[in-house]
Parts: C-alpha cells; sequence; structure tokens
C-alpha cells in the first residue's frame, strides 16, 4: 500500500460540498485540498460499466493533468430487486434536458419496483470507491457501502440524491431524514474514506 507522502491533494471533483467534506476529513494530516475547478480541469466523460473503472478514470485523468497525486469517488445506489440498478447510473436517471430531478429518478426507481411485483423489503445500497492515484500510474482502491432498504413515500429535506427514499439497516429514518453530520458516520464515503485513511495516511 503506498502512503501519501505530499503536502498537496487533487481532489477529481467539481462538487464544492464533496470538496469540503474532504478537506474535512484529511485536515488532522495536514493535507492542503484542492479541487479540479482550481486547476482548470473539465469533467473526464465515465465511460466505465464499473464504479471502480470510472472513479479510475477521473483520478488518474487528473493527476496525470497536474502532476499530483488525485482522489477521485465514483458513488450510487443499487437496488437488488432490480439487478442492482441502478448503479454506475444513478445519476443518469436524474438527467433531464435542464439539470437533475432526483424526485424524477427516486419515482422511476419506485415504480419500477412495483412494476416487477418486488416483494418487501426492498434491498439496497450505497456504493462508494474511492480511487488514490500518483502520476506515475499507480493507484490504490478503496471501496464502502452502507445496507438498507429502499421505503415509499420519500421522506426527510436533507441530504441528496437518492436519501429520501433510503433507510440504513439499524435506523428507522431515511438519509434525508438525518443530520447531516450523523449521515456521514454511517455513510458509504465514511466507510471508504475510513479504508482511504488507513491506508494511505495513517
Amino acid at each position: 500500500m503506498r502512503k501519501f507522502q505530499g503536502d498537496t491533494l487533487l481532489v477529481a471533483t467539481h462538487n464544492a460540498g464533496k470538496l469540503e467534506e474532504i478537506a474535512t476529513l484529511l485536515a488532522p494530516f495536514g493535507v492542503k485540498v484542492i479541487g479540479a475547478a482550481e486547476k482548470g480541469l473539465t469533467e473526464p466523460d465515465e465511460t466505465e460499466t464499473s464504479f471502480i473503472g470510472n472513479a479510475r478514470i477521473k483520478a488518474h485523468a487528473a493527476a496525470k493533468a497536474t502532476g499530483l497525486p488525485a482522489l477521485s469517488d465514483d458513488s450510487g445506489i443499487e437496488i437488488a430487486a432490480l439487478g442492482n440498478a441502478p448503479g454506475v447510473y444513478t445519476a443518469d436517471w436524474a438527467e433531464t434536458g435542464s439539470g437533475r430531478d432526483f424526485v424524477m429518478a427516486m419515482t422511476k426507481a419506485h415504480d419500477w419496483l412495483i412494476a416487477k411485483g418486488a416483494p418487501k423489503p426492498w434491498r439496497a445500497r450505497f456504493c462508494c470507491t474511492l480511487v488514490m492515484a500518483w502520476p506515475d500510474a499507480h493507484d490504490e482502491v478503496f471501496p464502502g457501502t452502507v445496507d438498507g432498504q429502499i421505503v415509499w413515500p420519500m421522506r426527510g429535506d436533507h441530504g441528496h440524491g437518492y436519501d429520501p427514499i433510503f433507510q440504513p439497516d439499524g435506523y428507522d429514518i431515511t438519509f434525508a431524514e438525518m443530520d447531516r453530520w450523523a449521515k456521514n458516520e454511517i455513510s458509504h464515503r465514511a466507510d471508504a474514506f475510513r479504508r482511504l485513511v488507513k491506508g494511505c495516511f495513517d
């Protein structure tokens, strides 16, 4: 396992919220975190059919373009009764001609479950794969998951994406009903980050 040795880490995202979250998690290690926008990077096409494949595309493109170690993630929700869809197409299900509509995407998932006659509980899991890539093309991979079930109707107004229909195991509320920091303790991204910190920073 290769350790992170520098003082600056490029995070291959244009999402300010995700950048802030990662910077906070890595603050104890004295790492300066910068985003893709700061370096003027465009987002590469995600052409793979797995979370690890798409995360690798983003991390390696950023590392090659900047000469810095780069961290990227790819994440989504897998619904067992739908053959683990939407999976890597989680965000694509929400695409419209004028931006992303996750209410539409969640409704699509629910309608498909009903159409298939899938018995409850509708098992699901959120997945996050982090890839740390170096300019010499070396990388380390850290997967994270959180298991739960799909509930309907949508509940809660915190979070984002499919959070209002995902109830994690051991809880009677959805991700969207949770305090942001409570969710961040148990999320798929938190699981992947614990592995990253243990592998590359501890």
